[in-house]
């Protein structure tokens, strides 16, 4: 590869040709502290390398300084930023390594294609306060929030460069001599009193970078950066041309006192009431004839100037058609633009409950969308909210011909082809629904994930057939076959027939202090239970005879294990990597012959859920990593970057893997390439700064697919065709 130039004046001649493992491939942007480059790892994964300048990297401050940017971006979540996969701040060219995100930066937006409408500018506002909510609550400020550091990815705004100070971008410096920020963009307190910023300064830049989306310039204007300082520090801004809707919360975003600005929290719940059709849609992937995408590429050397006289450190060249509408009419955008749609509220990587729409009465009819009137018998899609408005997000499973779902406080049937309510009945107060109902022995079992007494309905009516009282000695409770595996904590475990309520035996496992089981739907299935080693070096798999409470086979493997799935005498774990909880190798473990295989992954999953569908692992992962793992063929087949905060566990029928997303939007993903198909509309609900506890996964029955949302909507869709949702 020859050595790349870089033609920012005084820069070195020549740029390296790997970071670490990751071979620079071209030059995406430069700014102040660094170059930023398209760089490919081992595997072929596209990431963008920012290398620090030689001529920094003898300074210890600036050192300190990437350090703290490089922890700082691992703090906040992938979902509002460009996830670190890897970084090197002691090495001789300070370099850091993110996911490569497809979108032009904000400044690169509104030079091409000039500034935003008002409900543009809405969508970007709500996208990016949600991104500094994201930020505040890990303890971060970014301080630097401005055109040029906002990427216009397909699922909304991310937010880039953390704690990077640009000594070069401008002659204002503290009393240091060092930059703290942009002028056009800074708080006037970053000016007063820089070493006591808080995040009110970001809020501050929020409005400021709003003047700029709508306008083309800021709120403060002058060829001088002492001239823009006064300005901010004394004048008051001029909003002309700002969309009126949004004029007055970009006024109090400007205000002088950092508490009379309102908090990321406080902006979302404005902007919900700035318009009664506030719009949540996301843009959906345009498909494209073979070639459009390369063809339609813009150059990385065509790099724009910001209003604050900045480089842009864009990561990417703006990318092909615009989106389309919810009619499915292309924007107004020149061609080979894409437009900045940013979605209103993206999903947030944090716990809690979800709120959902208003109560719906038992008589409420199924809601169709257009697609259903149209499309030909047996592969309509609907939706409908069957529970009240406080219900959270339905928990759902097939069987038995029909669609079986929980909810707190209720379990109920629909019906598969058209949504219909077949029963309802409600549970004892206080149960918690962090999974889907179980069949078990042809009867339902709704209370598995509860502390309290354990019934057995009939999935044909909803009736009860039997009721288990004094169960809440038992902290874990599973269904395996045609039993429930019931597991104290003093590591006692009772089996009883899921059929009739009876024991069938107690005793405890060998090997297994306290086991608490998973199961995967074998054709004679095993209940596995696992306990690592002490140093986390290994761990005990027990596959357990969920009848008689015998040991099957037992093994030593190692690693930190999870089992994930099995089937065809095949058991499926995930291997947790150098970071507790982030994936870094899956394994196939065959207890017939004792054969052990292991993949490793070339950059852990975090936080990672998985499915299997023959032979192959799919892996969710926190921040929007989706991979696919093939264990026969011994390799990651490819990786792909969703931009969802976390995703629900996914579901493959070997032509495509679907994943539920926390703001109620189903992906399709093309299994053999990783290529996203399609998703369909968000649907979140009243209180959409807020995300559920646990995702629902999405449920395949024949020719659909169907998946539930925060709003309560459960929703059905034809799931040989995504692109079409």
């Amino acid at each position: 590869m020859t050595p790349q130039r870089n033609t920012e004046p005084g820069a070195e001649a020549e740029l390296p040709e790997y970071a670490g493992h990751y071979r620079l491939e071209s030059c995406l942007g430069s700014g102040g502290m660094g170059v930023v480059h398209l760089a490919r790892s081992t595997s072929g994964m596209r990431v963008a390398v920012k290398v620090v300048h030689a001529r920094y990297a003898l300074d210890p401050e600036f050192r300190g300084r990437f350090r703290q940017e490089v922890a700082a971006a691992r703090r906040v979540s992938g979902a509002f930023t460009a996830p670190v996969v890897d970084a090197d701040p002691d090495g001789g060219r300070p370099w850091m390594a993110t996911l490569y995100i497809p979108g032009p930066t904000l400044s690169e937006q509104v030079n091409r294609n000039g500034p935003m409408d008002a409900d543009q500018s809405r969508r970007l506002m709500a996208g990016l306060a949600e991104a500094l909510r994201d930020i505040h609550r890990v303890g971060v400020v970014h301080r630097d929030l401005k055109p040029s550091n906002v990427l216009l990815a397909d699922d909304g705004p991310k937010v880039i460069d953390f704690g990077i100070s640009r000594p070069r971008d401008s002659e204002l410096r503290t009393e240091t001599g060092k930059l703290i920020g942009t002028p056009p963009f800074m708080a006037p307190e970053q000016f007063r009193s820089p070493r006591e910023v808080g995040p009110a300064a970001d809020m501050f830049a929020l409005g400021s970078l709003m003047v700029h989306a709508t306008t083309g310039r800021g709120p403060f204007d002058s060829d001088s950066p002492y001239v823009v300082a006064y300005q901010v520090v004394h004048d008051e801004p001029d909003l002309t041309g700002v969309p009126g809707s949004l004029a007055p919360l970009v006024r109090r975003c400007l205000a002088k006192d950092p508490g009379e600005r309102p908090t990321p929290d406080e902006l979302m719940r404005e902007l919900r009431s700035v318009s009664a059709a506030y719009d949540t849609q996301v843009f959906v992937p345009a498909q494209r004839a073979p070639g459009a995408e390369e063809s339609s590429r813009a150059p990385a050397s065509d790099a724009r100037e910001t209003h604050g006289g900045e480089k842009s450190g864009a990561r990417e060249e703006a990318t092909a058609e615009p989106p389309a509408d919810a009619s499915g009419k292309r924007s107004g955008l020149r061609p080979g633009r894409r437009a900045a749609l940013v979605a209103g509220a993206l999903c947030l990587a944090v716990f809690g409950g979800f709120t959902a729409l208003g109560a719906f009465d038992d008589t409420s009819p199924p809601r169709r969308t257009a697609a259903a009137q149209s499309a030909p018998a047996g592969s309509a899609t609907w939706e409908t909210v069957p529970v009240s408005g406080d219900s959270g997000v339905p928990q759902c499973t097939y069987g038995v011909g029909k669609l079986l779902c929980a909810a707190p406080g209720l379990v109920f049937a629909l019906d598969p082809a058209d949504g219909r309510t077949v029963w309802r009945h409600d549970v004892a107060p206080g149960t918690t629904r962090s999974e889907p109902p179980v069949l078990s022995a042809g009867l339902l079992h709704p209370s598995l994930d509860r502390i309290g007494d354990l019934e057995a309905l009939d999935p044909a009516t909803g009736e009860p057939v039997w009721q288990l009282e004094d169960t809440p000695a038992y902290d874990g409770v599973r269904a395996v076959g045609d039993t429930l595996l019931l597991t104290r904590s003093d590591g006692m475990v009772t089996g009883v027939d899921s059929a009739s309520g009876e024991t069938r035996w107690s005793r405890r496992i060998p090997g297994q202090a306290v086991p608490y089981f998973t199961s995967f739907g074998e054709e004679e299935p095993s209940a596995y239970a696992t306990s690592p080693s002490a140093d986390g070096n290994s761990t005990r798999v027990t596959a357990v005879d969920p009848v008689t409470g015998d040991v099957r086979w037992d093994a030593e493997l190692e690693g930190s294990l999870t089992p994930v799935g099995a089937a065809d005498g095949h058991v499926y774990l995930v291997a947790d990597g150098a970071v507790h909880g982030d994936a870094g190798a899956v394994v196939r473990f065959t207890p017939g012959t004792g054969e052990s295989r292991r993949v490793t992954l070339p950059v852990p999953v975090p936080e990672a859920v998985a499915g299997v569908h023959d032979g192959t692992v799919y892996l969710m992962g926190a921040g929007g990593s989706l991979a696919a793992v093939d264990l026969a063929a011994g390799e990651q087949r490819w990786r792909l970057e969703t931009g969802v905060s976390r995703g629900s566990v996914p579901v493959s029928d070997g032509r495509h893997v679907y994943v539920a997303a926390p703001d109620g939007r189903l992906l399709g993903v093309d299994a053999r390439k990783g290529k996203l198909l399609g998703q369909t509309r968000p649907r979140l609900g009243p209180q959409s700064d807020r995300v559920p506890a646990t995702l629902a996964a999405p449920v395949l029955a024949g020719d659909r697919v169907y998946a539930s949302a925060p709003d309560g909507t459960v929703f059905a869709v034809d799931a040989d065709d995504p692109a079409a949702w």
